[in-house]
């Protein structure tokens, strides 16, 4: 039997950086783990091919090889799945659908043939056998977690690396929190599930022979959930590991910002490798956090909290929201007054949204406040409620705060403060041939052509007189601040 996975494509976000990897050539961020994760849980007599439509295209031809398609996507990939799905329609082949997308929007893909939905640990074996048997059923879902301890190494031998910029690895999933907007203990639960040490180990020493160096993320919703388990067994098997392989990876997570409260945690992640971090900072409103239940970021100085991680040597990528039902208009420059102060340069901010099945959404659906569907994309200026602020003076705002923040003066201001205050144990920004052509591809797209050149070499020339050793980190700034302005100015232009 033949079964050809296919990724569908991701749309120009924020987080897709796709403005900036034209500079270096690569065609994605990240390469689909959750789809080669299924593709080793199908044992290997299936034959098996990966199309990822963000690096390639999925021709006819393609989807006529194949006795079964097994598409996996997100929210945000909507508008390619159904165009997927109506390209195997075509070809008469049939379709086997799973994620977060097919399991929380079900009802929207009856016409697929087989959903296997919630973890592919539990459903994808139990739909595999009904298939070999001739008793598969339309639609699998579990009712349980799946236990990630027995989890095998995603196949990455499947996918053509050198079309992606980095690399990802999961270690748990769950998240302890309670956050109203957010989906994720939806779809994973609270308790943070997590692999054992020789997974890790495994899976790293899996990625290592595929010759791969650079960036690594860990894509757990909260890598800090369970802390003990991290500290005692986890980060000291990475240490031992990366010494012993010449520390070849750097590592990106996501984690809530009680990590701020644990020196020795801190030491430990930069120690192991870890030089950034994505912490959700949603609000700087107290009564907005208590309204969203964000609790973890409630009562503390979070521009000292920001200000310690960076110390310790992770850069902190921030996420923000507004649209909350206690905000006023004074949250825009309040909003903006923070970021600029903590020195987040990669901040990402939001309109609120309310994803189906969110506690968020189950309170705004009993208020008959839902008008539509969350599209995925945190950035595109759509709301899926009606907000309890004036609509006009909400967009507005939103507006004042991106065009502010990313504009020239402000975007260039804010990458000195975190220079000034970013202690990285190690720069993993390599001198290599890509970087070298990136960085000539900066001068004559944002240095000689760009609206911001004066700021372009203002910063340049500063970063080579106070910290030379951040030139690399300076660089890719510069690179990133060409993408958020490109994505911001398209969005808000529509």
């Amino acid at each position: 039997m033949k079964i050809l996975f296919v990724y569908p494509e991701i749309p120009v976000t924020y987080w897709g950086f796709q403005h900036a990897l034209k500079f270096i050539s690569k065609k994605a961020a990240y390469p689909p783990l959750g789809l080669i994760t299924i593709a080793s849980l199908v044992p290997d007599q299936y034959e098996k091919k990966l199309i990822d439509l963000n690096v390639e295209k999925l021709s006819n031809k393609d989807v006529q090889w194949a006795d079964y398609v097994f598409i996996s996507a997100m929210v945000i990939q909507r508008t390619s799945v159904r165009k997927i799905i109506e390209k195997c329609k075509f070809n008469g082949v049939k379709i086997v659908a799973g994620g977060p997308l097919f399991t929380s929007e079900r009802d929207m893909y009856d016409d697929v043939d087989y959903l296997v939905l919630n973890e592919g640990e539990i459903t994808i074996p139990e739909f595999l056998s009904d298939l070999a048997n001739g008793t598969s059923k339309h639609i699998y879902t579990a009712n349980r977690f799946a236990d990630i301890r027995e989890t095998p190494v995603p196949q990455w031998s499947l996918l053509k690396l050198k079309n992606y910029s980095s690399l990802n690895i999961q270690y748990s999933r769950g998240c302890p929190f309670n956050c109203d907007f957010c989906d994720i203990t939806n779809l994973f639960g609270h308790m943070p599930r997590t692999k054992n040490v020789f997974q890790i180990i495994a899976e790293l020493d899996a990625i290592y022979e595929t010759g791969w160096k650079g960036e690594l993320f860990f894509v757990d919703d909260n890598f800090i959930g369970n802390k003990k388990k991290l500290m005692t067994e986890i980060l000291p098997a990475i240490i031992d590991w990366m010494e012993e392989h010449n520390r070849p990876f750097g590592f990106l997570t996501e984690a809530s910002i009680n990590m701020a409260d644990d020196e020795a945690l801190m030491r430990m992640m930069v120690a192991a490798g870890f030089n950034s971090v994505f912490v959700g900072i949603e609000t700087v409103d107290d009564n907005c956090l208590q309204e969203c239940q964000k609790t973890q970021n409630q009562n503390r100085d979070m521009v000292d909290c920001v200000k310690r991680i960076q110390k310790f040597g992770m850069e902190v990528l921030g996420g923000f929201i507004v649209g909350f039902d206690n905000e006023n208009e004074t949250i825009f420059n309040r909003i903006i007054k923070f970021i600029q102060e903590s020195g987040i340069v990669t901040a990402m901010v939001g309109l609120l949204n309310a994803p189906i099945g969110t506690k968020l959404y189950k309170r705004l659906q009993e208020e008959g406040r839902i008008e539509d569907i969350f599209t995925g994309d945190n950035t595109d200026f759509s709301m899926n409620f009606i907000p309890n602020m004036d609509r006009d003076i909400l967009e507005k705002g939103y507006k004042h705060i991106i065009s502010t923040i990313y504009s020239p003066e402000y975007y260039y201001t804010r990458i000195i403060t975190l220079l000034n205050n970013y202690k990285p144990a190690k720069i993993t920004e390599n001198v290599s041939f890509t970087n070298i052509v990136a960085f000539f591809r900066s001068v004559f797209r944002i240095g000689i052509v760009g609206k911001e050149r004066k700021y372009y070499w203002k910063l340049i020339i500063w970063s080579i007189r106070y910290r030379p050793d951040m030139f690399p980190v300076a660089v890719r700034f510069l690179i990133y601040g060409y993408h958020f302005r490109k994505i911001y100015e398209t969005t808000a232009a529509e």
